[in-house]
């Protein structure tokens, strides 16, 4: 599963993990917090905030190559680039400086703060051993647009393959085609393929016309099921997939160049 569906809102599956994690926080931090009486709920805002903001420098900073052309990029967190380590660092620092200021709120924001990341920790380890069994290619047929049948396996030619789920109503994918584009013409030792979800193949030629985009690989699937195999609930969804058919890392929502970068990098351990 890549995403939960929350009414007509969408969030990627880690994101939805992270957030539960600062739930479970806010939870355990009223009680103990209130033992103690000592308010913490501030504070732990103030910790989740520093991680999401010290995750996108650090992120920023390992890719600034890719953000020189564009700055205003550096804010755009629609991209989800964000480092995990980063994150981790800046929550640890804050909740340290928090515990040696304030001594009546270090065993509730100890405790709180402990079961946030436990939660966060072993909820995300649990999902990745359960989905590391069934993260191979799709054995699903799709169509080329002259309506040749052929599969994703085939398409590959047993190289990496960067599979995008993408429809021509959705503002991000059209944001984004540009980036994957250039990423197809300099990437040569790996396979780009763009799965069309729902849309007849007069529509998408349409759209490149357009555009004026020159992809290869693009596929359509009518009936949208590839997203339904993967789990994808929303557009556009990325998948990455090492030589040997293996899903190595998948990303929701608009890629920028940065983040197109970092998930590519799943490709170096071959």
């Amino acid at each position: 599963m890549l995403s939960v569906s929350l009414g007509p809102l969408s969030l990627p599956l880690g994101q939805l993990l992270l957030i539960s994690a600062f739930v479970i926080a806010l939870i355990v931090g009223a009680i103990t917090g209130r033992k103690e009486g000592v308010p913490i709920a501030g504070t732990l805002s103030d910790i989740f905030l520093m991680s999401l903001v010290a995750s996108r420098i650090g992120f920023v900073i390992e890719y600034f190559e890719h953000y020189q052309e564009n700055l205003w990029g550096i804010i755009d967190i629609r991209d989800g680039g964000f480092h995990v380590i980063a994150g981790l660092l800046g929550a640890l620092a804050l909740t340290a400086w928090k515990l040696w200021r304030h001594a009546k709120m270090r065993r509730p924001l100890s405790i709180a703060v402990a079961s946030g990341l436990l939660t966060w920790g072993s909820v995300t380890l649990l999902v990745s051993l359960m989905e590391s069994s069934s993260r191979g290619i799709p054995d699903t047929t799709f169509t080329l647009l002259d309506g040749t049948p052929v599969a994703l396996a085939e398409v590959a030619g047993n190289k990496p393959m960067v599979v995008n789920l993408w429809a021509s109503w959705c503002p991000p994918c059209i944001r984004e085609m540009p980036v994957l584009e250039k990423a197809q013409q300099n990437n040569p030792d790996v396979t780009f393929v763009f799965v069309n979800q729902g849309e007849q193949s007069e529509t998408i030629t349409r759209f490149m016309g357009e555009h004026k985009l020159s992809l290869q690989n693009v596929l359509t699937d009518t009936s949208a099921s590839l997203g339904r195999t993967t789990g994808s609930q929303a557009l556009p969804t990325t998948l990455f997939y090492d030589a040997s058919g293996q899903q190595v890392n998948a990303h929701l929502g608009e890629l920028s160049q940065a983040s197109l970068a970092h998930n590519l990098r799943s490709f170096n351990t071959d």
